[in-house]
């Protein structure tokens, strides 16, 4: 079964355009998590522009389900998660200034230092994943990190779904595959939505957990939250 992670960066992103505390972020995630959502994600930036670093720290007690922190493996980000202990980290090579993430890391580019703080999430029993492409070659290099899964990057797949989906989705089949026979469990996200989604998931096998923000959220302005998250949680069934 292939797990739906909430993410509620926009949920914060509202909030902060007017300050205060409306609406209310860790209400939304212990409601996103009633509604029928498996995960909880957050990717906290240095500028907390959207979740703020307070925010991880307010939510972690209060889930139920698992709690997964994207981002970039500073320093101050390394210090958040080792207090906190997320269920699972998501390694992204995200600039502080990207407006939102665009690419995978080159595995082999940063061996070393992915393999190090790997090790360091390890030590503390956080499931780790390193944010990738398709490029098979790159993929290879996985392994040698220590790492426990990869999130394939979705955009380009989203972007030439209407084109032509079986072309679309031919390198996500074989990078999962890949994954797959390397020991690597799989995730995936960005861009995807209720109109690629399921095709998505019916093609990719061994697909352990999507995480959806962006198009969930603004979908749930129209349908509402609960609903949202239902009609998201039909296309992995």
């Amino acid at each position: 079964m292939t797990r739906l992670s909430v993410n509620i960066n926009k949920i914060a992103t509202l909030r902060n355009a007017r300050g205060g505390n409306i609406p209310n972020v860790l209400e939304a995630a212990i409601n996103c998590e009633r509604f029928g959502a498996e995960g909880i994600t957050v990717h906290p930036r240095p500028d907390e522009r959207h979740i703020r670093y307070q925010d991880v720290m307010d939510i972690r007690p209060v889930l139920k389900t698992e709690f997964n922190v994207e981002g970039y493996p500073g320093k101050r980000f390394m210090e958040l998660v080792l207090e906190v202990v997320p269920d699972q980290v998501t390694l992204v090579p995200d600039p502080p200034d990207t407006l939102t993430s665009n690419a995978g890391w080159q595995i082999k580019n940063n061996l070393s230092f992915l393999t190090e703080i790997v090790s360091t999430l390890h030590q503390k029993g956080i499931r780790t994943s390193i944010f990738v492409d398709t490029c098979t070659e790159n993929l290879r290099y996985a392994p040698e990190t220590g790492t426990d899964r990869i999130e394939l990057y979705t955009e380009p797949y989203a972007s030439n779904y209407h084109k032509n989906r079986d072309e679309a989705i031919r390198p996500f089949l074989e990078a999962a595959r890949l994954a797959h026979s390397l020991g690597l469990g799989i995730n995936a996200g960005h861009d995807l939505n209720l109109d690629n989604l399921k095709y998505f998931h019916q093609n990719i096998p061994h697909l352990a957990e999507v995480s959806i923000g962006h198009a969930l959220i603004s979908d749930a302005l129209f349908y509402g939250l609960e609903n949202t998250i239902q009609m998201y949680l039909r296309q992995l069934r």
